[in-house]
């Protein structure tokens, strides 16, 4: 027998920054007009973000005499599929993006998981920048890198970790956003306190109404705060293989329930919050998470406008079922995240089918 070996030891930086402040929106087309990242720009976005901001941020592109286009696709959870994928992915091609260009994510968590996998995808790989413009977006998914698209009843199945090369976080961009899109991202907020910061749990508490009347202070630090939790973890452990797994807290039932619902009955925010309610009953019935903390939990939740309980009509079983597809799911074992007290988080906790039956049971509604 003979053997070739192929040597590929590799060291690559991907480090980057993320910076965060008012009107740095603004200032984009000149940084790029004077540190350039590619020889052209492919700004992806949904059909809504583009009306508000993305073809304002082409023109401005353009007037600093950077080739520009604008590529868009209609909003929400349903457009994150292969089919949007290919589609993009032609667009860029017809428009002339080649390994020397470079996509701009303009949006909120969809758009950018679309525009990274396109990124990471195209010419089998060309830079990208992060512009979040929901608070969802801002404070975990156009962080870490992590791309992606949802198969028909899986979410984020297909997928890959293909890091920015900066991410702009304008929190005056929050002043277009609806309520219904904070408290979207605040459930991301909020879990990132329960699993890792005390603190931030308390800072919620205190600070809900200045955080609903988008207090540019009030935010800019809790913002910051999120950045600094989600990119530690990512730092510690980019490609989950350990730590970066607690960042899934309230998500292995929250996807399920997204996916038994077509991905079209609630907000990510809205199913994460489920999740967690649930996540933590399961931790209590295991005796690891006291009721009171349970209880300060989903306070905390309901007072932020977000559900805490299953609505009626829903199949427990399907849920249960879903939740066997997960990718965090071992040899048809569910693992889950689950919580020992506020900012202290465990991960890959092995969860019978019984006992999340009967959490599950317990948080829905009978009418």
């Amino acid at each position: 027998m003979e053997k070739v070996h192929v040597q590929l030891e590799r060291n690559v930086d991907t480090s980057y920054d993320i910076v965060i402040g008012p009107d740095l929106f603004g200032g984009v087309p000149q940084l790029l007009s004077e540190k350039p990242l590619g020889n052209r720009y492919i700004i992806i976005t949904d059909a809504v973000v583009r009306k508000t901001f993305g073809d304002r941020f082409a023109a401005a592109l353009q007037s600093k005499g950077i080739k520009a286009d604008i590529l868009s696709f209609p909003q929400g959870e349903t457009s994150k599929n292969l089919k949007t994928y290919g589609l993009l992915a032609e667009g860029a091609y017809k428009i002339g993006a080649d390994r020397k260009s470079a996509i701009i994510a303009l949006g909120g968590g969809v758009v950018g998981d679309m525009a990274g996998f396109v990124a990471a995808t195209y010419m089998r790989g060309i830079p990208y920048l992060q512009i979040p413009t929901t608070l969802l977006a801002m404070v975990d998914s156009s962080i870490g890198g992590k791309a992606g698209v949802d198969l028909s009843k899986g979410k984020n199945i297909m997928g890959a970790f293909y890091q920015p090369k900066a991410v702009f976080i304008d929190i005056k961009l929050l002043k277009e956003l609806p309520a219904a899109q904070l408290k979207n991202g605040l459930a991301e907020v909020i879990k990132h306190g329960l699993i890792a910061d005390k603190e931030l749990f308390s800072s919620v508490q205190k600070n809900l109404k200045k955080i609903f009347a988008k207090n540019e202070g009030v935010l800019l630090d809790i913002i910051k705060r999120n950045c600094e939790i989600k990119g530690a973890i990512v730092q510690e452990d980019e490609r989950e293989q350990g730590k970066r797994a607690l960042v899934n807290y309230g998500h292995t039932v929250g996807h399920a329930l997204e996916a038994i619902t077509h991905f079209k009955k609630f907000f990510h925010g809205e199913a994460i919050s489920i999740g967690m309610a649930a996540a933590g009953r399961i931790a209590m019935h295991s005796g690891i998470f006291p009721k009171p903390s349970l209880d300060a939990q989903n306070n905390l939740l309901r007072e932020a406008g977000l559900p805490v309980q299953i609505p009626p009509g829903i199949s427990i079983d399907g849920m249960i079922e879903l939740t066997h597809q997960d990718k965090k799911t071992v040899d048809g074992a569910i693992r889950m995240v689950l919580l020992k007290s506020i900012g202290t988080a465990i991960s890959g906790a092995s969860v019978s089918d019984t006992l999340l039956k009967k959490a599950l049971s317990e948080i829905q509604m009978t009418s």
